[in-house]
C-alpha cells in the first residue's frame, strides 16, 4: 500500500505536546492542525529517511563492547539497519523508484540512486567518529522516551537520542542532528527542543541536567548549552502560553497559515489558502468566541493566532 492508498487516520484534539510539535505550530499554525488533528498523510523525504537510519545505526553500535565500536563496525550496520526500515516502512522504498523523490538524480537507476544514498549515510556516520570517542562512552539511555505531566496538566513527551550520566550523577542530554549547524544567531531556536527535554528531566528527577549538547554530522560541529533553573522556567512559561494558544486554536478551529520560506518545502500546499488551497473541513466542535468590547479583557482570541510565543 502506498502512502496515497492508507486510509484516513481518524481527527483528535491535541492530547499532549513534544518538541517536534511544538516547534510545528510556532512555524505554522496551520501546519500544525494538518500534521496533529487532521493527521493528513506526508511523502516521506530522503533527507529525513537518512537521519532515520544514522540514528538507528549510532543507537545499534553501543551494543558493542567498547573496543569494537569502530568507524567500520559502524558503517557495517548500515545494510542491515535499512533493510529493518524498509520492512517497517515499505513505502520507504518508493524514493528510489524511478522518478522517486530520492537524493540525486531521478533519471538515474533506482539501484545507483540508492547506493549514492546509503554512501552519504556513511559519511555522516564516519564524521561522527570525529566528534565524539564511542569507546570512551557508556550511555545510560538510548532513544529514550520521556513524559511528565506538569501542575498545570499540560503533557509533554519526547524521545531523546542519548543520556550520558557521569559518575558524579551529572547528566548530560545529547541529540544527533543529520544536517548541519545553524549560525549563532539562530542557535537559541535549535536548543528549544533540547531545552524541551531537560525540562521533562528536571520534572521527572528533580535533577537540572549539566549540560544539553547537539551533534551535527552534516557540518561536523558541536553546540553545547548548560542550563540552570531560570532556563527551565522560561521554557516552561513559554509551552505554557503555547499550549494555550492551541487550546484556543483547537476550540474555535481558528488555525493560520504562516508563511515562511520553509513553506517551499510543505507537503500540505494543496490544501492550503496561501496557495490557493481549501483545508479540509474542520473536523472538531467549534466553541463560538464571545464577542468582547474593543481593547477589553480577552480581547482578540484570534489575535492571540499571532501572538504564538518563539521559540526559546
Amino acid at each position: 500500500m502506498t502512502t496515497s492508498e492508507q486510509p484516513p487516520v481518524e481527527p483528535r484534539a491535541p492530547m499532549s505536546l513534544s518538541p517536534s510539535r511544538a516547534s510545528d505550530f510556532m512555524q505554522c499554525p496551520l501546519l500544525y492542525r494538518f500534521r496533529v488533528i487532521d493527521r493528513l498523510p506526508e511523502k516521506p523525504s530522503a533527507a529525513a529517511t537518512r537521519g532515520t537510519l544514522v540514528h538507528a545505526v549510532l543507537e545499534r553500535l553501543f551494543d558493542a563492547p567498547a573496543v569494537e565500536r569502530t568507524a567500520p563496525r559502524a558503517k557495517a550496520l548500515i545494510p542491515g539497519q535499512w533493510d529493518r526500515l524498509l520492512a517497517s516502512r515499505p513505502e520507504l522504498g518508493e524514493l528510489f523508484a524511478e522518478g522517486g523523490d530520492g537524493a540525486g538524480d531521478p533519471t538515474e537507476p533506482p539501484a545507483e540512486r540508492l547506493a549514492r544514498w546509503l554512501s552519504e549515510a556513511e559519511r555522516l556516520v564516519e564524521r561522527w567518529f570525529t566528534l565524539e570517542d564511542p569507546t570512551r562512552l557508556e550511555p545510560a539511555e538510548r532513544e529514550l522516551f520521556v513524559e511528565t505531566e506538569l501542575a498545570s496538566g499540560l503533557r509533554l513527551r519526547g524521545v531523546i537520542d542519548r543520556v550520558d550520566v557521569a559518575p558524579t550523577g551529572e547528566v548530560r542530554i545529547v541529540d544527533y542532528k543529520t544536517g548541519k549547524a545553524p549560525r549563532p544567531e539562530y542557535s537559541e531556536g535549535a536548543l528549544f527542543q533540547m531545552k524541551f527535554y531537560a525540562l521533562v528531566v528536571w520534572r521527572l528527577k528533580n535533577v537540572v541536567p549539566r549540560r544539553l549538547q547537539l551533534v551535527y554530522l552534516g557540518s561536523g560541529e558541536v553546540l553545547t548549552y548548560d542550563p540552570v533553573e531560570a532556563d527551565l522556567l522560561r521554557v516552561e512559561r513559554k509551552l505554557l502560553a503555547l499550549w494555550e494558544a492551541i487550546r484556543l486554536a483547537t476550540e474555535t478551529g481558528d488555525w493560520r497559515p504562516r508563511p515562511t520560506k520553509l513553506c517551499g518545502w510543505c507537503d500540505h500546499q494543496a490544501v492550503c489558502p496561501e496557495f490557493g488551497g481549501t483545508p479540509p473541513v474542520y473536523p472538531l466542535p467549534v466553541v463560538p468566541v464571545r464577542p468582547v468590547e474593543p481593547g477589553g479583557p480577552g480581547q482578540g482570541g484570534q489575535g492571540r493566532m499571532d501572538q504564538v510565543p518563539p521559540a526559546v
